[in-house]
């Protein structure tokens, strides 16, 4: 009897020195970092996300801001932490896809856990009312037919807008010359004030000039076209659609995070995301659902990893 005792003694030591399996998780509060600002739209939708989130999770979520060195910060923050489920990262994917290849960080696609992909939108590409091209196919003959004649503003240098632009116009064997700034809403400014001649930026600074007559915006950088913008040619329109690059959302955790409890998360967030409150302000941001679990989410990053990469090589921009 007492040997019994003391085995039941010892299988209830074991059990309460093993994390706790998804029946029992979430039992404290998570925090989600998010690697940017806040008030841009990674934060805003990740916000948005969190109210439903947390329904679904049973249990409260802060939102952590860690912006700095493109989101490079902020992920490496969440690399540090132990992957129990009680942090996570909520994340576009140049922090993922781009950044580790022009600055030294302590992570990448592939010592990360991925649980999720939510949503995507296109980056875009605008002029003013008189340019003289009215879809995609035109905008890129003007732009062939004259060539260093044409500035684009754009996220910088190894800006994922940037690297879209870079490869639809070494497929066309287009030159036009980039304009850096610091963001979409710089970008904007600029293009509305007439200094430069395209507005390369993300959907939803410029829908409301687009509404307003002073702007028309006749290419996105995703292979379908965005309903948002009517006019706008999408990339398998013109021919090329594996030239694909959208901005596009995510949850990930630190490596080793138990299987079942990335299960149990990514569960969570699919069931957030269905509310309709959600899509209605996802739609109104210009983006759509994008649902990628697991490894397919790994393979996904790690495909536009390399392609970004080329990319950058062929520009001169990754760090040696």
């Amino acid at each position: 009897m007492k040997q019994y005792m003391l085995i039941g003694a010892l299988a209830a030591a074991t059990a309460a020195s093993t994390p706790a399996m998804a029946d029992d998780y979430p039992n404290r509060p998570i925090e989600i970092i998010v690697p940017a600002p806040a008030g841009g739209g990674t934060d805003a939708v990740a916000r948005m996300l969190n109210q439903y989130l947390e329904e679904e999770l049973g249990q409260s979520a802060a939102v952590l801001n860690v912006a700095g060195g493109g989101g490079a910060i902020g992920v490496n923050q969440l690399a540090r932490t132990k992957p129990d489920g009680y942090t996570l990262l909520s994340t576009w994917n140049s922090p993922i896809t781009t950044v580790p290849h022009m600055q030294r960080v302590q992570y990448s696609y592939d010592t990360l856990t991925p649980i999720i992909s939510t949503s995507q939108s296109a980056y875009t590409m605008c002029v003013s009312p008189d340019f003289p091209a009215d879809n995609g196919e035109e905008f890129i003959a003007e732009l062939q037919a004259n060539p260093g004649h044409y500035t684009y503003g754009n996220d910088g240098v190894g800006g994922t807008m940037r690297l879209a632009a870079e490869r639809i116009f070494a497929a066309f064997e287009i030159d036009a010359r980039p304009i850096p700034f610091g963001g979409a809403g710089e970008t904007l400014q600029n293009f509305l004030g007439g200094h430069v001649d395209i507005y390369g930026g993300s959907i939803t600074p410029v829908l409301p000039y687009v509404e307003e007559g002073q702007a028309k915006c006749l290419l996105v950088t995703s292979a379908a076209p965005n309903e948002a913008l009517p006019q706008a040619s999408g990339l398998e329109e013109l021919g090329h659609p594996e030239l694909e690059t959208v901005l596009w959302r995510m949850m990930l955790a630190p490596e080793g995070l138990d299987e079942e409890r990335a299960t149990f998360i990514a569960d969570a967030v699919e069931r957030a995301v269905q509310y309709p409150e959600f899509q209605e302000f996802l739609a109104g941001q210009g983006e759509t659902l994008n649902l990628v679990r697991g490894e397919a989410l790994r393979e996904r990053l790690r495909q536009e990893s390399e392609a970004i990469g080329e990319v950058l090589d062929n520009l001169g921009l990754k760090k040696h």
